[in-house]
């Protein structure tokens, strides 16, 4: 089935649109300075042409940009083939963390950008990390354009968090003409955090015009002891919904790929990447 997705995909003149969410749980100096680790990351990053990276707790702001000039280290061109965008640092007082979005730059590019103020009348300070939104330009791909909300969530506030992205998406809605979103990241929406009798109280869930492209057993977790959809991908509108294909969604277990002992794995994150696919638009002429 994969094999002919992507032959599907990238064969005859078209172009898809590979993006990622990645927990590097952790990251900062530590892991930069840690080669075997780092290797792991950066050859999760390169299967991608856009990446969602949370959980960035870099104090001095010096260790992301070594990421990238590594991952860019691979490639030769007068281009950087990756560029970024990465949010301020976020959170309650002294825990902070940053999102950031990491693209090829040759198939997507940045049309704007917008921290999400979280100043809701009588709801202010609803996320603990408010959503980095990025609207991004994609002119390979089936949609030309579409918006991408991140959160990463705190465990214990999931259920609520995860409800106020209904406003978020609202709120974005009304800021950017686009018609196309893609909600994803860390929802820790899974394991006790979010119960069964609370999803009919998420609105994100409960409208259908939201399509969850992951369920609720899709496994984005290292340990092998747990099983838990923390990860996941919504899609709103109709076009973003067609283009993208509800098999193209995977995990990757880099563990099992790279021959990792469970202790290696962690070391990287205790989240494996989530990725699917939009589909390639056919080049003209």
């Amino acid at each position: 089935m994969k094999l002919s997705l992507f032959l599907l995909l990238n064969l005859g003149g078209v172009f898809s649109l590979k993006i990622c969410s990645f927990n590097i749980q952790s990251f900062g100096e530590t892991k930069l300075q840690k080669p075997a680790v780092l290797s792991v990351i950066v050859e999760c990053l390169a299967r991608c042409d856009l990446t969602l990276v949370m959980e960035i707790k870099d104090t001095k702001g010096e260790a992301f940009p070594q990421l990238m000039t590594r991952l860019n280290s691979r490639y030769r061109g007068r281009r950087l083939e990756y560029g970024y965008v990465i949010s301020e640092r976020l959170g309650r007082k002294s825990y902070k963390e940053q999102y950031a979005f990491i693209y090829r730059q040759r198939s997507v590019s940045v049309k704007s950008v917008y921290q999400y103020p979280d100043a809701q009348t009588d709801d202010v300070d609803a996320f603990a990390r408010e959503p980095f939104i990025v609207w991004f330009s994609s002119p390979t791909t089936e949609i030309k354009e579409f918006v991408i909300i991140p959160i990463h969530t705190t465990p214990e506030a999931a259920v609520k968090e995860i409800d106020e992205l209904y406003d978020v998406y609202q709120n974005v809605s009304q800021r950017w003409p686009s018609q196309n979103f893609i909600l994803m990241g860390d929802f820790n929406a899974a394991c006790g955090y979010v119960p069964k009798k609370e999803w009919p109280n998420i609105r994100l869930r409960s409208d259908t015009e939201f399509l969850w492209l992951t369920n609720d057993k899709l496994d984005t977790s290292v340990k092998q002891s747990t099983s838990c959809a923390y990860d996941r991908v919504v899609l709103r509108g109709e076009k973003m919904i067609q283009a993208v294909p509800a098999d193209s969604v995977e995990v990757f277990d880099f563990k099992q790929v790279f021959g990792l002992t469970e202790q290696e794995a962690l070391a990287v994150s205790d989240h494996f990447p989530l990725c699917f696919t939009v589909s390639g638009g056919r080049r003209s002429g």
